[in-house]
Parts: structure tokens; sequence; C-alpha cells
């Protein structure tokens, strides 16, 4: 079964890469941007630690100007795709889990990327921010108490079963609607499937399987685009694989006590990131 995942994920990868490569060749943007591969390298590290890429390089997009405000969204998912893709490969293979939990909640993150899209992107942005928000802010404190024996809690297992399961599946398919969003899985996957009892490093190859199953269908549109620059694109992928590889050792290392606060920190991080947006003026959340 985890065999067939990989196997489908190369390939996916495969696919992509090749379609990516086409498309900077036709626009003549085969030579990436320096500074993008630098960017890559050093978000794409820290995002295989669970932190997320997507949010640091947008403020470092915006603070050099890199791109056009318009090209961000394509940008930030071409051009994160591969090293994603790299993530995922690395811990379904390395990293023990079960594999229906594995199967479960991968393939409920792409059914509702499918199904729950349309009907996500109908609510307001700022809400779903504040309210998944404030949801992760509660999770981090629970999490937190957890680590501090104030409150009882799992994070052994390598598997769930019964009810925990099948919270971890359902949420999973809410999780899938909300990255088209452009709100992230890791955090709230990482958090959600510790508290169920769940070993944190065991939550990694679901959260980076999803991802890395979901992202290249959506880069094949954005490559595309007119509002991309592949030659930016190019360079997020080539720094960023071999941060994931250099990461994933990092990971493995780290120990578990460091990495149960780690959650912690990751996920306080990505519920400020939430609230702020929710909370800015709609004219400076829009610039």
């Amino acid at each position: 079964m985890v065999a067939g995942i990989l196997v489908a994920l190369s390939a996916l990868a495969l696919v992509y890469a090749v379609a990516l490569l086409r498309q900077a060749a036709a626009r003549h943007q085969l030579r990436p941007r320096v500074e993008a591969v630098a960017l890559g390298a050093v978000t794409n590290f820290f995002d295989t630690l669970g932190i997320g890429s997507f949010a640091p390089t947008t403020a470092w997009i915006k603070l050099r100007g890199l791109v056009p405000d318009s090209f961000i969204p394509a940008t930030l998912n071409a051009g994160h795709c591969l090293p994603t893709v790299t993530q995922a490969l690395i811990f379904i293979n390395l990293v023990q889990v079960d594999a229906w939990l594995l199967v479960g909640c991968i393939g409920a993150a792409i059914i509702g990327a499918v199904l729950g899209a349309p009907v996500v992107q109908r609510l307001p942005v700022r809400a779903v921010q504040g309210i998944v928000g404030i949801a992760l802010l509660i999770a981090a404190t629970l999490y937190a108490m957890t680590n501090l024996g104030m409150m009882p809690g799992g994070g052994e297992g390598l598997g769930l079963s019964g009810p925990a399961f099948w919270i971890a599946v359902l949420a999973h398919l809410v999780l899938g609607a909300l990255m088209t969003f452009g709100i992230g899985l890791y955090a709230p996957s990482l958090i959600l499937l510790s508290l169920l009892g769940l070993n944190p490093i065991a939550a990694f190859p679901i959260m980076m399987g999803a991802c890395g199953f979901l992202m290249p269908v959506a880069g094949m549109s954005f490559i595309r685009s007119e509002r991309i620059d592949l030659r930016v694109v190019l360079g997020l992928a080539l720094g960023g694989i071999p941060a994931v590889l250099l990461a994933a050792l990092v990971v493995k290392s780290l120990p578990m006590e460091a990495l149960r606060w780690g959650v912690v920190v990751v996920v306080l991080y990505a519920a400020a990131v939430l609230l702020w947006s929710a909370a800015r003026p709609r004219a400076q959340a829009d610039a």
C-alpha cells in the first residue's frame, strides 16, 4: 500500500517537473533567479520541520519585490511543489506510521480539496482565517498543558483506531478544502494528530503526503498562467530540494521533548499569522 503511494507520487512529480521545464523553455525562463534559490533553501528547510514555507516566502517576495503581488499565489504553489513532494517521499519512506491512517488522511485531503473547495471559497476569507486561527490557538494551549502534565494526552502511537481514526480522517477532509483557501495544512494536521495520540514524527508523512499529492495538480495549472515568473519558481525548487534532504536528518534526530514543544511553537506561529490576516483592515490585507 505504501509502495503504491510512493510510486504514484513519484510519477506525479515527474509529470509536473517535465511540464515545468517545458513551460520555462517556451518562455525563455530556464535560468533560475539566484536570490530565489537561496530563498527556497531557507524556507523549505524550515518547512520540513513543520513550520511552513508560504508565509516566509511571501514576506520576502513582498519585501524585495521579486514578483508583482498578483504573481505570488502561482509562484508559491508552483515553486514549493517539488520540495514538498520530496518531503513526502522521504517521510513516507522513512517514518513508520499506520498505512490505513496514512491512506485515509491523504485520500480525505484530496477529496476535500476537490469537493470542498467550491464551498469554502464562497465563505468570507477573513472569517475562515479568524476561526481557524482561534482553533489553533486553543489547540496549542491544550497541547502545551499536555506537555506540562496538566492534562492527560497521548502522543506516542504510530496509528489511531476507533473514533480517533475517523476524527483524523474527517478533519483532513476539511483541511484539504481549506488548503485551496490558502490556509496551510501542516500546522493544524500536526497538532490534531498529536492531540489524538499520534507520535508527532509519525504525523509528518501524513501532512506532507497530503500536500505532496495536492500541489502538483494545482501547480500544473499555475505554470501555464501568465501571472508567474518561472525563473523564481525554478529557483525555489532548486534551492528547496537539497534543503529538504538536510532538514529531514535534523527532524529524525530531534529529541522527542524538543519536538513536542516545537509543535506548540509552530502552531502558535500559524495561529498568529491567521489572526493577524483576519484582523487587518481590508485594504491592507489585500495589498
